[in-house]
């Protein structure tokens, strides 16, 4: 057996932490995924992104989301041309390794830490970068291996015509529809539908991978990267979970959408199952996490006098300004953001705060629990000191390598946690105040040189909050500490090079134009 630990990275697709029992769901267990928390650490105050591109940039190039550059975001959609016969894969790669921001010499992704140390490297589900990517960025970013899909759009059906191995065009028997099988729910009814070209669902082919990289390898150091796309909406799950089938208290959605994380705690369980089996799990550090925080949306259980992510109970709309999300107010039966405010895409906390368990047998104490910062980029460099190799410069993580193997007195956190978001970045400091910068998008008209300056002033407002005492965000505190607000945002403009519109993802998108 190899010495040096094994890492594997489990990445959820928009799964509120109020969604897994170790975080207080009551109705029903994920017990794989407990595990993970029993056995291992549990951290309360870790930090993703406010959605999915960004987050997975973020982990993979250890920097927050709210700079200038780094990365864009390329569009989605464009390997349906490939079901269509519009266009050639050669013809795909070569538009997106000509949109938007490519890998520059000098730059350094968590898979090439891992290298760095001697190990294999292997990604095995939803893409890693942008909302399109190809295999020759796959391969520039340090993976030896990586299967999956190349498309975020793609990634909205769990039934893909087609996947990728190493670049090449895997076709998926039986799997026959343009938009792999993406429809909100699988039942009519209470009936299952037509699955007639929904035949193969892909976390069956990602299990199937995984249970591969892991017997291929056994004899040597390996970190495998496993982005999930579940539980990512539209809801649709054929097998309703025997645990939910027939709970009162949740509606058909709801018992779908729960079936789906479910199905995500079964691939857990098959990790840990065959760590035991290959006698690899002493020796292998499991992480799991979630890219963003909840979501409720049309295409994932919201429904029309049950629960709303765009008002509340009493009719009032949500405007993430003046009014937000609740489970409470707007009648989230799973309160799958854990009793905080807000929603994917949003800053407010559970938009971004996720779940985050780390077991390493006999080195983490089992059933610990941190309270301390830690956010989606610190992965970086936490692998470069718990594999020897040495820290990059120019990233913004920090390790927190020195939790896992006991030596908590030598942990620097984080004075403070910056993200971006829908509409404006925000900054999150050790000692619980938080500085939303929230720029109001319907007032902010850019012309040629920009908007009239007294316009802007309107546009861009500060909320200021103390979230270790206002958990749910209820209380602005900007005009009774001004100078808290100043403080912050000082450093907040800093930290977005300058300019607070690079805290947002309309400043990092890439378009590839009209190409058909």
């Amino acid at each position: 057996m190899n010495k040096n630990p094994n890492v594997i990275f489990i990445y959820a697709d928009d799964l509120g932490r109020g969604m897994l029992s170790c975080y207080g769901q009551r109705h029903y267990r994920t017990p794989n995924i407990d595990r993970l928390a029993a056995e291992g650490m549990k951290f309360t105050r870790s930090y993703g992104c406010a959605f999915c591109a960004p987050a997975r940039a973020s982990l993979l190039c250890g920097l927050h989301d709210a700079h200038a550059g780094g990365w864009s975001f390329t569009k989605g959609g464009i390997y349906k041309e490939l079901d269509k016969g519009t266009m050639t894969l050669e013809q795909i790669y070569e538009l997106i390794h000509n949109t938007g921001t490519q890998c520059r010499p000098g730059d350094v992704y968590l898979p090439q830490i891992a290298k760095k140390a001697g190990y294999v490297t292997g990604q095995i589900g939803k893409l890693e970068w942008g909302f399109a990517t190809t295999g020759k960025e796959l391969e520039a970013h340090g993976w030896d291996y990586h299967f999956g899909d190349y498309d975020h759009q793609r990634c909205h059906g769990y039934y893909p015509t087609f996947l990728f191995e190493n670049g090449k065009k895997v076709d998926i028997e039986g799997n026959t529809l343009m938009d792999c099988g993406a429809r909100r729910s699988a039942f009519e009814n209470g009936k299952l539908i037509d699955m007639t070209g929904r035949k193969v669902h892909s976390q069956d082919l990602y299990d199937q991978k995984i249970v591969e990289f892991l017997h291929r390898h056994k004899d040597e150091p390996f970190f495998l990267y496993h982005p999930s796309q579940l539980p990512h909406g539209p809801t649709f799950f054929p097998e309703i979970h025997p645990s939910v089938a027939n709970n009162p208290e949740l509606t058909p959605i709801e018992k779908e959408h729960a079936s789906m994380i479910l199905r995500l705690d079964r691939t857990v369980g098959l990790i840990l199952d065959e760590l035991d089996r290959l006698g690899l799990a002493e020796n292998t550090i499991v992480m799991f996490s979630s890219d963003n925080g909840h979501t409720i949306g049309p295409k994932t259980y919201e429904q029309p006098g049950r629960v709303s992510a765009r008002t509340l109970l009493d009719g009032r709309p949500i405007d993430n300004i003046e009014t937000k999300f609740h489970s409470d107010t707007c009648g989230d039966v799973f309160n799958g953001n854990d009793g905080m405010a807000g929603l994917k895409l949003t800053s407010w906390e559970g938009g971004v705060r996720i779940p985050y368990l780390i077991r390493w047998p006999g080195k983490i104490k089992a059933g610990t629990t941190f309270d301390g910062l830690i956010a989606n980029y610190d992965v970086l460099p936490t692998m470069a000191e718990l594999l020897g190799v040495d820290m990059p410069a120019g990233k913004d993580g920090k390790s927190f390598a020195p939790l896992l193997t006991g030596e908590e007195h030598r942990f620097e956190e984080h004075d403070y946690i910056v993200f971006a978001s829908d509409m404006g970045p925000a900054i999150v400091s050790r000692d619980g105040w938080k500085l939303r910068c929230v720029i109001d998008m319907q007032n902010y008209k850019i012309g040629p040189f920009g908007e009239d300056l007294d316009h802007l002033n309107h546009a861009v407002r500060y909320q200021l909050y103390h979230i270790k005492e206002d958990y749910r965000e209820d209380h602005n505190l900007a005009r009774q500490y001004p100078e808290k607000v100043r403080e912050l945002r000082r450093i907040l403009i800093k930290e977005c090079d300058g300019n607070l519109m690079n805290g947002t993802p309309q400043a990092h998108f890439a378009f590839y134009g009209e190409v058909f």
